[in-house]
């Protein structure tokens, strides 16, 4: 078992992290997606924070993370959205009109402690992408209208 240590301690505290994007907007794709990576790993390697796994769905990010005891999970995850958020409007202006007074993350977050299933949760973020498409071809949702064979026009 990996073990990190500070001054005076020894500890392995790994964590998965889910947020969404405000009203579960689906706008994480193409360049956004690989922006939204970078800064998100450029703000973990400033406090110190090693991913292990992540994931940038389409609405929602994943994220397998160590973070050191000296930190909080609470304070991480809001200096994490509040920067990112900061950053990713500065690279994508156009972004500002659609997200009123620069909220681009919902409020909340989900977190869990990894113990001994940190092999099983690194996989259910790895394959996050192809369940979520499973997923979505298992609803209701048509694409094809089964009498015309047209595409279903989506209504937003």
């Amino acid at each position: 078992m990996d073990m990190n240590s500070l001054s005076h301690t020894k500890w392995e505290c790994k964590y998965h992290i889910v947020f969404a994007l405000k009203f579960r907007r689906k706008v994480a794709y193409g360049q956004i997606k690989q922006d939204i990576a970078n800064i998100l790993s450029t703000l973990c390697k400033r406090k110190g924070v090693e991913i292990i796994e992540a994931e940038v769905c389409q609405d929602h990010i994943h994220m397998l993370v160590r973070i050191p005891p000296s930190m909080s999970v609470s304070s991480f995850v809001g200096y994490l959205k509040g920067k990112s958020t900061l950053m990713i409007f500065e690279r994508h202006a156009n972004l500002k009109y659609k997200y009123g007074n620069r909220h681009f993350w919902c409020r909340g977050y989900y977190v869990d402690t990894v113990g001994k299933n940190a092999k099983k949760i690194e996989e259910y973020i790895k394959n996050q992408l192809k369940e979520d498409l499973e997923y979505d071809q298992m609803t209701l949702k048509e694409y094809i209208d089964p009498f015309t064979g047209e595409p279903v026009k989506q209504n937003k």
